[in-house]
């Protein structure tokens, strides 16, 4: 059986909907992680998304059950961790763009070779340096979000969330399916 809800989000809900209720939660991976400031949505109608074009052997895990891990390489550089919606065959999923990092700090700064505090709003401040960070690799891709290496914690209510178009895209670029919290300095990049 395929747990489609964790921390009172329901991951079978449309894509855009489940990245607007991760700001604020908590990821952890192997207990390395933070609280989500910052998300953006794709759909499988949406033309700047993996699923548009149908299941291939890279994106099958975005058509696969919700609440699981796509794991993909973005410019043949950097992992970017995904979590599935909707139902199983349809091809949606949140992109985690950055975190404010809240445990595991020390191990986030090794893998990241940054060495000192000072600039730990800049551990997980995209999705490539986020994956980084938290040790996500292909490894990962298909895994469920309910279990061991994952945990995801409930975010505190009444949070202020912004929304703006996304970005490093060329298509559907004016869809305002990037969502972050609102004032949070550790974002990839400022809303408007």
């Amino acid at each position: 059986m395929v747990l489609s809800t964790i921390a009172g989000i329901d991951f079978t809900a449309p894509a855009e909907t489940v990245a607007r209720r991760l700001i604020g939660m908590t990821v952890l991976v192997d207990g390395v992680g933070g609280r989500i400031v910052e998300t953006e949505a794709y759909d499988r109608e949406d033309p700047a998304s993996h699923a548009f074009s149908g299941p291939t052997e890279r994106n099958a895990a975005m058509f696969g059950p919700p609440a699981h891990a796509y794991v993909y390489r973005s410019y043949g550089i950097h992992w970017c961790l995904n979590f599935v919606c909707r139902e199983e065959g349809h091809g949606a999923g949140v992109l985690i763009r950055a975190l404010e990092p809240v445990a595991g700090l020390e191990q986030m700064r090794v893998r990241r070779d940054t060495g000192s505090s000072d600039k730990d709003w800049l551990l997980c401040s995209g999705p490539g340096k986020l994956c980084q960070a938290l040790g996500v690799t292909r490894a990962h891709n298909g895994m469920a979000l309910s279990g061991a290496p994952f945990e995801l914690l409930p975010g505190a209510p009444g949070l202020k969330i912004v929304a703006g178009p996304r970005i490093g895209i060329s298509k559907a670029m004016d869809v305002p399916w990037r969502f972050g919290l609102a004032g949070s300095r550790f974002v990839s990049r400022p809303f408007r």
